[in-house]
Parts: structure tokens; sequence; C-alpha cells
């Protein structure tokens, strides 16, 4: 969907909204459908474009899907044409959605061959995808890159299981190292895998299709290889980015929002950074209210030193929420260190919130200091391109706030990873249309 979202901000808003299923659980767990030929049945499922356009493919795979409801699919992989993987479609599909890479790791396991077009995907520097490579290879897969295709293709008459250390705690390259090995002869062991509640969900999916995975929630995973595997129901998580947004949202415009069903054990420290903002949250039961406040500090360090908050593989903090971080601050009283440790490039568009108003210094690529406007100059409206899905959410969350007129352009990015947010917003009582 392409287009820009018009906003007149500086409204209150009001009332509850529901966060979507997990964008980055929903990627893995469909792609572990490809796993077993028996049914798979995926709850909660967000209908967002990324996700959309994984069903798709895996649609052209062969795979036979049932929509039973809104966000509820049963897929069933027993005809998968294999030829489709060679396809130019195939290259032109694959290559426009980050989250096909993990198509690599059940393919290879239940096929013996896998191929891949070279990526494309959000602009945030290069994500590199050494460690899913290096893993295959470990396990025994064979690894080209046909570059007059465009395609890496990987081949193993069997896998063996084996110790694998990751160089990064990377969730996707977890994600396809523990679906090809679920599968492998003998026990691998993954050292500095990612333990996000995303793998965690994904484990205890591929468990309830006869895995046998331990170590859920470490950084090592142990998984004894079965022979099979066969069907199961599953319900993805709440997206934690979406939860944090909507704290943000609620600091930023001033306003009483209750955030419902937020699985709060699952939040990590996500709650807690927003609170070293100042922003008052409460918990009742599994909902999040978050107060409305004239205004909210910045706690100093311990030692009365500036607060400085980065991203960090989980349970850090995770760096899709930096940009909300660093929205939020401009109108706290105070002043904080952003340092973006984990992703190149993504402070860029802090520009467009100078440009706002905001009281941002640039210190370099990884790091901004933000000195809060403590909501006596609200930012002004702008016109505004979104250049990727994250920061797209946060300059929303800025021009609600703001006062005027604001303009978004290149919407599909937020459209790629935000079910329905116009509407959903509108709810709330913002002030927003597609244009």
């Amino acid at each position: 969907m392409g287009g820009s979202f018009l906003i007149r901000g500086g409204k209150k808003l009001q009332g509850e909204i529901t966060p979507q299923g997990a964008k980055n659980e929903a990627l893995q767990i469909l792609c572990a459908v490809l796993l077993t030929e028996e049914e798979v049945r995926v709850k909660n499922i967000p209908d967002i474009h990324d996700v959309n356009r994984l069903i798709e493919i895996l649609g052209d795979f062969g795979v036979s899907i049932t929509k039973n409801g809104t966000g509820d699919y049963t897929f069933k992989a027993d005809q998968v044409n294999f030829d489709y993987l060679k396809s130019k479609e195939f290259k032109k599909d694959g290559a426009r959605l980050r989250g096909s890479v993990m198509l690599l790791g059940p393919m290879l396991s239940r096929f013996g061959e896998a191929y891949m077009p070279t990526p494309g995907g959000d602009k945030i520097g290069r994500r590199r995808l050494d460690t899913h490579f290096h893993g295959f290879v470990e396990l025994g897969a064979e690894f080209k890159y046909l570059k007059e295709e465009g395609l890496y293709s990987l081949k193993a008459k069997e896998l063996r299981g084996k110790f694998v250390l990751l160089e990064e705690a990377s969730v996707t390259g977890t994600a396809n190292i523990v679906m090809s090995a679920c599968l492998a002869k003998g026990k691998t062991r993954i050292y500095n895998a990612a333990c996000e509640p995303y793998i965690q969900q994904l484990c205890k999916l591929l468990n309830r299709m006869g895995a046998n995975i331990s170590g859920l929630g470490s950084n090592l995973l142990t998984i004894e290889g079965v022979d099979r595997l066969g069907g199961a129901e599953h319900t993805l998580l709440p997206d934690m980015v979406e939860i944090g947004s909507w704290i943000g949202l609620a600091a930023m415009t001033r306003s009483h929002i209750t955030i419902k069903n937020v699985h709060w054990n699952q939040l990590g420290i996500i709650p807690g950074v927003f609170r070293k903002l100042g922003i008052a949250i409460e918990r009742r039961k599994d909902d999040m209210i978050i107060l409305a406040q004239e205004h909210y500090e910045i706690q100093k360090s311990v030692d009365g030193s500036i607060l400085t908050i980065s991203d960090a593989p989980w349970p850090g903090f995770t760096p899709d929420l930096l940009s909300i971080i660093l929205v939020v601050a401009s109108q706290a009283s105070g002043t904080v260190l952003i340092h973006q440790k984990m992703f190149e490039s993504r402070l860029f568009f802090v520009d467009r919130l100078i440009d706002m108003g905001a009281q941002i210094i640039l210190c370099d690529p990884h790091r901004a200091t933000i000195v809060g406007l403590n909501h006596e100059i609200p930012l002004r409206g702008a016109t505004l391109t979104s250049p990727d899905i994250r920061a797209g959410n946060a300059l929303l969350i800025a021009a609600l706030s703001a006062e005027g007129k604001s303009i978004i352009h290149n919407i599909e990015q937020i459209d790629r990873g935000y079910e329905n947010i116009d509407k959903r917003l509108r709810s709330l009582g913002a002030e927003i249309e597609r244009v």
C-alpha cells in the first residue's frame, strides 16, 4: 500500500488498544511448517505485508493453506514443489523479503537442498547472513554462491549434530540452525544462541511437533535429532515492539491508554526502560495501563551521571525500540544518551526530528544525545519520509504529538510492520488519514 499519512497532531488520545501478533515470531513459525507433512495451525498471525508475502511464498511452494478465521491459518506442506525454488518468481519474491532466509533451515533438513535469492529489505546497514551459512556448513551442508543466478545454494546428503558456536547471537540465524538440527543425526548444541521470547516460542512449537530441544530461554540450546516431526498448534505472542510503541505514544501525547493482553512475563526490561524516562506504567492482570502525565522526568544514574540507554541482545533492550525511546526522550524533562550498538545507520532519521524542533545532538552514526523539551515547546508538524519500519513508527508518534499538520510519505515501510495502524489509532481519537 503506497501513499501517505496526513496527521493533525497535538491531540490527547484515550482508550484501549490490543497489540497485534508478533511479526518476527510469525516469520520464524511460518517457516517451520515446512518441517512436517502434517497440519500446523497458527493463530494470532498479524495481517501485515511481510507476513502475508511469506504466506504467499509458502502457497507458491505448494503448501496447502486454509484460513480458519482472522489471523488463524492451517498449513500442510505435504506436496512441496521444489522447482519453484529455482524459478524467477522465487528470486523476485524471496529477495523482497528478508524473512524468507529462514526457509533455508527447514528445506535443507527435510529435503536435503535449499536455495535463497540474495536478500533485500530494510535500509539499516549491512545485515550479514554469515552466521546462518556457517551453522549449516558446521552441520554438514555444502554451501555455494551461484553468482550468475543470484542464488545461494545449500546441499546436504545428511546433516549431523555438532557443537556450533555462533559468532553473533543472531535471532534468525539461531532459528534457522535450530530448525535444521531438529531432523539431523545425533546431538547439536548451539552456544551464543539468541534467547528472545520468539526463539523460545519457536522451540516450544518444535517440541510440540516432536522435536527434542532443551535449554529454552538460555544461550545454550541442545537439540537431540529425531526422525520426523508431526503437526501441532501454536499461538503467537503479542508484538513487544508494538507494545513499546504504544507506551511511547501515550507519553508523547499525554494520554491515558490501556494496552490489552501484553504477556508481561515476556516483556523483559522493556517496561523498566520506559520507566527510567519517568513514564508511569501500571500492571492490571495482563493489561498495561499508561497513565496520562503532563510531564515525565528522566532518572539519572545512581551516581548522578546522565542516563545512557543502549540496545543489546535479549534479555537486553531490543534495538527495534531505540527509535521510539529517542522520540519519547525529546519531550521528557532531562537529558539522555542513546547508544545504538547493534546496527549501522539506524539513527539517521533524527535529522527529521531536529527539523520538527527536537533538541538532539547526533554525536556519530551510533550515538545521539537528547535534551528533553519537557512538553514546554511542542514539536512542529513537518513533511517526513519513513526510512525503515521502526523509524517510521517513531516518526508517526512524533507527528501525533506535534502541533499542526504532518505528512508522512513512504508509509508502505510502516505497513510492512503494523497492521491497520491508522484505523487503530483513530479508535484512540487520533486524527490520521491515508491520502
